[in-house]
């Protein structure tokens, strides 16, 4: 049976990366990691580790991504909470059972080969999840 490991990071939708890195980097002092483009979600993400898991900032890089649409409806705040799992697969085929709504039917790679699917808020009471293998 899949398991959850952790919770890997919560995202924050920003809508100025600098603005934002003012307050979680520098007034809160949290290291920033990197700062990189994610051309496949058309966004840009700052990662900022902290204790075993990390804040993303997450900006949006088109007016037409997931992210910009996101911004313009709901404006800058949380995302989404990231649960690290041991098995995707088996974790998504055990939702699908169970009747949670996915929004992806299949995980999705990052440039390093992690995976990835997300859980639509409406089987979630209203939180965006996204599932994450490493």
């Amino acid at each position: 049976m899949p398991k959850i490991k952790a919770i890997n990071h919560v995202a924050v939708v920003v809508d100025d990366m600098q603005k934002s890195l003012s307050f979680w980097r520098d007034a809160l002092g949290i290291r920033l990691h990197e700062l990189r483009d994610v051309p496949a979600e058309k966004s840009q993400v700052a990662f900022l580790p902290l204790a075993g898991s990390e804040v993303e900032l997450v900006l949006p890089t088109t007016d037409d991504s997931g992210i910009a649409k996101y911004l313009a409806k709901r404006g800058p705040g949380m995302h989404h909470i990231c649960l690290e799992v041991d098995d995707i697969e088996g974790m998504m085929t055990q939702l699908k059972a169970r009747n949670i709504r996915l929004i992806n039917d299949e995980p999705r790679a990052t440039a390093d080969g992690k995976k990835y699917a997300f859980i639509h808020p409406e089987s979630t009471g209203g939180v965006l999840v996204e599932l994450y293998q490493i």
